[in-house]
């Protein structure tokens, strides 16, 4: 009976989005990452991507997961209308690191359009409060919109990975309106 409800809290537990810690009005920490782009590596900047707007910021578990391939497919598809918003567009994850060069460059996934970057042992994650609680080295699904002074102007957690993009598009269209 224990493990009845020890396995229910937990299925419980993982079906309830978490809050992202970061809030709107939060400072966002700039941070460094080596990443892909269409396979081929690149050095990611968060202070640097600032300079030229906002940046949409999303953390996904784990490269080649079913719910991932979703949201890099999503985001893909949107990331024309982030760039005509004057939106960089960034993917950070800690889980199957192994797997990110092609999953940067497959027409499935990531299609080469925005970059993706590694994070080992979910250390950018846990500085964005976006650790997965079932797997604590892996990222959470969180998506933040950071101001080009660094203030965090929108954040978006639910580990279902098909409100990402519209959640995070409307926020980069509002801050653009204002």
């Amino acid at each position: 009976m224990r493990l009845l409800i020890a396995v229910a809290a937990l299925a419980a537990l993982g079906a309830t989005p978490a809050l992202a810690a970061l809030k709107k009005g939060d400072k966002a920490p700039d941070f460094t990452a080596e990443g892909y782009q269409a396979g081929k590596p690149l050095h990611f900047s968060m202070a640097e991507a600032r300079k030229k707007g906002p940046v949409v910021l999303y953390f996904f578990p784990a490269a080649d997961t079913q719910g991932c391939n979703i949201e890099a497919k999503m985001f893909a598809d949107a990331s024309d209308q982030f760039k005509a918003a004057g939106a960089t567009l960034i993917g950070v994850t800690a889980g199957n690191l192994n797997k990110l060069a092609s999953f940067s460059a497959d027409t499935e996934k990531c299609s080469g359009k925005f970059p993706v970057a590694a994070d080992p042992g979910a250390k950018i994650a846990k500085q964005y409060d976006s650790v997965l609680a079932m797997k604590p080295n892996w990222s959470d699904r969180t998506s933040y919109v950071i101001a080009k002074d660094g203030t965090v102007v929108h954040a978006y957690t639910k580990m279902d990975p098909t409100e990402h993009v519209s959640q995070t598009l409307g926020a980069v269209k509002a801050l653009k309106a204002k």
